[in-house]
Parts: C-alpha cells; structure tokens; sequence
C-alpha cells in the first residue's frame, strides 16, 4: 500500500498540475495518503474478519452476504473519511462546501464501485493466504507424523531384535547346562550380561557409530566362541576411517547370527566367518562371509528368519533406496551377505 500512495500521489500530482490546479505536492499526499492510506487499516480488519468467520463451503451464505454488508459499510466511511480531507485540504473549488453535499456528490461517482470490488479483492487474497498457510500446516502436521511413525516403526523393529536375540542365546545356555558344560554356561552369562548392557546403553538410538557396532559384535562372537569352540574361526577387515561411519543399530548381529546358525551350526566341521568393513565411493560397504552351506538368496526373499527380514525393514526405513543388501550363495562354499548404505558420520544431515 506504501506503494501505491507513492506512486498514485506522483501521477495525480502531475496530472493535476498539468490540469492547472496547482495542487502542492503536501495537498496530494494528504488526499492520496487518507484515500489510500487507509485500506491498510481496512487490509488488516478484513484479514482478521476472514480468520475469525472465513467463507466456507457450510456456510457460505451467510458468509457471502455478512461480507456484502460489511463491504458497503466500510465504502461508506471510507468516502466519508475522504470527503472529509477534501473539506480539509480543498485543493480546487469544490461541488460543496457542506459534508452531506460533496459526499452524496461523490459518492454519485463509480469510486464506490471500485472501493467494493477492491474490499472483494482484498477478501479473495485473505481466503487464499489463510488456505495456502492452512495447508502448510496440514503438510508439516503430516510430514511430523510420517516421521513419528517412522521412528515408532523402527524402534519397534529393534525390539523386535532384543527377545529374538535373548531366546537364542538362551537357549544355547539350556543346551550346555544339559550337556553338563556349566563352565562354558557361565562364561555365555556373562557374555550375555555384557550384551544386554550395551543393548540398554544405546537403546534409544537408531544409528550408532561402527565401532560401537563392531563391539557390540564382539561380544556376540565371544558368546558364540563358548559354544562352538574351536569349530568357529572370525576374521575382520575393517578400514580403521571406517570406524566413525555410522550404521544401524543392531544391523551387524543378526546377519552374523544368520552365518552361525546356517554354515557354522549345521557344519559339524570347522567353520569361518569373515567380517570386512571399507569405504567406497561415499558409501559404506559391509560384507559378511561364512564357509558352509550358508543361507540362500531365496531364504532372504521369502522372509526367513526375524533377522534377514527384519534387516530389510530397517534399512528401508533408514535410508530408502540409498541402500542395498544382496545375497551370494556359492555351494559348499557358503554365503556372502553384501550390504551397503551412505557412508555419514554424526547424522542424517552431516554426511562426510
């Protein structure tokens, strides 16, 4: 509006002056500025009219005709706070000098006309600020809630993890208690003492650094190492500028606990997994290799396994399809798990 008085003001001025009113530039600005200086104040009471009884689809009636009054009585007394400023200023002779006569003249005119369809127009643009901010709102409302369900999702799927993992381990303790190996069944409790506390410290979080990842994995092999003996051989190649990338949480274990139970447990021979970590292109590629009969690439299809399916959902979630986890099955030469995602550091948003 600033905008229009300054540049209505400047055309009238010149016009008039060519006209040979000799209208000063103060006259001008004083009937221009009251003329247009207060649709601002209008602007603003029709803003907060259509917040507080906008035109809606169930009443829009009634709407349409509260705005129609509205809209003839704030004409009214904007002429009215014009003519007036004419009556001030009187910067030509004028039609009348009483109010009630130059007013009725004037508003004779098609100005009353222009100051409605402008009030409709000033109401239009009200209805379509407050629908665009309506509807930001409803995308960020959406757009939070996608992401509460999102880390509901996978808070989930990790605790999907936390029993799966505790029965097995479990149950490989009832097994050396029954086949009277009590010193290798404390030393899996303890082992295992140790992992629930590490699974508790980091609870909350859906992304860990590596090697927070590959101690927890540790202690997992530990309690493996108990169980099979000299049966189990681990091997990891890990790039050392590879340990601060962060991963899932819990992402590791079940695909290695997948490689135990499928080449190592089924395998009364001796067995190894091998564990390599490297940096490649902006991503991080994590392979897992075991010696056996390892698992197929159909099992992972179909789902088998809370692990191997739980694995995909995850990593769905995280990261979309910025990620890749594929399944080689060589027989009687085991099994390699390849999965790589965005290699990143502190978060989502601070990728190296």
């Amino acid at each position: 509006w600033i905008i229009v008085i300054g540049l209505i003001s400047t055309q009238s001025f010149i016009g008039w002056n060519r006209e040979g009113l000799n209208v000063s530039w103060s006259q001008v600005l004083a009937m221009e500025g009251t003329r247009w200086g207060l649709w601002i104040v209008i602007s603003f009471l029709i803003m907060g009219l259509v917040k507080k009884k906008p035109i809606s689809l169930e009443r829009w009636k009634a709407r349409l005709f509260l705005h129609l009054l509205i809209s003839t009585a704030v004409c009214l007394l904007h002429f009215a706070a014009d003519t007036g400023m004419h009556l001030l200023v009187k910067p030509w002779p004028l039609a009348s000098n009483s109010f009630w006569g130059l007013y009725l003249d004037r508003l004779g005119s098609i100005r009353i006309h222009l100051s409605v369809a402008l009030y409709w127009a000033i109401l239009g643009i009200a209805h379509a600020l407050r629908y665009y901010q309506k509807f930001n709102e409803v995308e960020v409302r959406s757009l939070h809630l996608e992401a509460q369900l999102a880390q509901a999702q996978l808070q989930a799927l990790k605790m999907q993890l936390h029993p799966h993992f505790l029965f097995n381990t479990l149950n490989s303790i009832a097994s050396l208690v029954r086949n009277n190996r009590n010193i290798a069944a404390t030393d899996m409790l303890a082992g295992l003492s140790d992992l629930l506390r590490l699974i508790l410290k980091n609870a909350g979080d859906h992304e860990v650094s590596l090697k927070q990842e590959l101690e927890f994995l540790q202690r997992y092999l530990e309690i493996e190492q108990v169980r099979f003996e000299d049966r189990l051989t681990v091997k990891m190649n890990v790039q050392p500028e590879t340990l601060d990338a962060r991963v899932p949480n819990l992402i590791l274990q079940p695909l290695v606990e997948n490689a135990i139970r499928h080449g190592i447990a089924t395998n009364p021979d001796h067995g190894t997994i091998e564990i390599s970590v490297k940096k490649n292109d902006g991503n991080l590629d994590l392979y897992i290799r075991n010696t056996g009969q390892g698992f197929s690439d159909k099992n992972f299809a179909d789902g088998d396994g809370v692990g191997l399916s739980n694995t995909r959902a995850r990593l769905e979630k995280l990261y979309g399809q910025e990620q890749k986890l594929e399944i080689s099955h060589i027989k009687e030469s085991g099994t390699t798990v390849n999965l790589t995602i965005p290699f990143h550091t502190l978060t989502r948003e601070g990728r190296s």
